[in-house]
């Protein structure tokens, strides 16, 4: 390991990986050494700026201590080999690869050579989410819903492994729990896969989660909710904040009974709600940067310092969940 600081190396610089090469530039205790991507004169351009050399695959990129694999979904499994195989420290974008049985592939090669795996599930590292963290209690119903006009981009893979994953990786968090059922439909607007699809997860807890993903809307919208059985969570993902609703210690304890209440009993019902019974505390998350926050702890992990955040197996289960989705989609469709 270097010992002016972690060498890391980024594969792949389209518009998400030239991100990862600038955070990597910035962080303390990193240099950019490395970048590689099959346009060589991308490469080029974007290692220019930060004193790193360029290559035309990732083969060509010599020892490095971290490395970030941002290319299409079809080849993170092989180019993640690569580093993984020698030991090194890699962070592979979501989805963690095509197919399952890649995924648990890439996990059996992590661990053979006890290299760091870590899988780019950022929303993890959105600052509205992890504020609202220590404010949950057990979920008991999920509602995400992720919208946005068609990206141009990730082509490779359907909305489901593109877009719903992000929300899928989140509930398998929150949920703590196995996966027993799920129910799903979608269909194919712009491209040969699902464009837009919904689903219905439940768990061996008793949790109910309801996910709806789509790359074909006029805006763009992340929100995130959670019911649990003392709270209520709505979270603005997009905007990173939210509000957590809760009942007051006047409503717990009974010193106010609703049930024999009458409709002219308050004068100003929204207000009694929401001040007597119902606690409202705004979720804002600080200003850093998501990416950020994800390659430091990244970094953490390739210096040995804690495991990843998002490891190998949170990525495997997360697609596991979204096969099962994409399958139950495939089998609608024929209906």
């Amino acid at each position: 390991m270097a010992t002016d600081g972690l060498r890391a190396a980024v594969v792949g610089v389209g518009r998400l990986g030239s991100a990862h090469a600038r955070v990597y530039s910035e962080l303390p205790g990193c240099r950019l050494v490395a970048v590689a991507d099959s346009d060589i004169e991308r490469a080029r351009e974007v290692a220019a700026p930060y004193g790193a050399e360029s290559f035309a695959s990732a083969e060509e990129i010599p020892e490095v201590d971290a490395v970030s694999v941002v290319t299409p979904t079809t080849s993170h499994r092989s180019v993640a080999e690569i580093f993984l195989s020698r030991g090194v420290a890699t962070l592979v974008e979501k989805p963690m690869t095509k197919t399952v049985a890649e995924a648990e592939e890439l996990i059996a090669i992590a661990e053979s050579s006890g290299a760091p795996l870590q899988i780019g599930h950022i929303e993890r590292f959105n600052p509205a989410l992890m504020a609202a963290m220590p404010g949950m209690g057990r979920p008991l119903f999920i509602e995400c819903r992720r919208i946005s006009p068609f990206p141009f981009r990730s082509s490779d893979v359907g909305v489901v492994l593109d877009v719903m994953i992000h929300d899928i990786d989140i509930i398998l968090h929150l949920a703590e729990s196995e996966v027993v059922d799920v129910a799903a439909s979608g269909a194919a607007v712009l491209s040969k896969t699902e464009d837009v699809a919904n689903a219905r997860l439940v768990f061996a807890s008793g949790l109910v989660a309801d996910v709806t993903a789509s790359r074909v809307s006029m805006k763009s919208e992340r929100k995130l909710r959670v019911f649990g059985k003392a709270f209520y969570l709505s979270l603005d993902l997009m905007n990173r904040g939210g509000v957590l609703y809760r009942p007051t210690e006047k409503l717990l304890s009974g010193a106010v009974d609703i049930e024999s209440m009458g409709p002219g009993d308050v004068a100003d019902p929204k207000g009694f709600v929401f001040q007597d019974l119902i606690s409202v505390e705004q979720i804002a998350g600080d200003d850093r940067e998501p990416l950020a926050a994800e390659l430091e702890s990244f970094l953490a992990a390739a210096k040995g310092e804690s495991p990843p955040v998002v490891g190998g197996r949170h990525g495997l289960a997360a697609m596991r969940t979204a096969e099962a989705i994409v399958q139950a989609v495939a089998e609608g469709a024929k209906r």
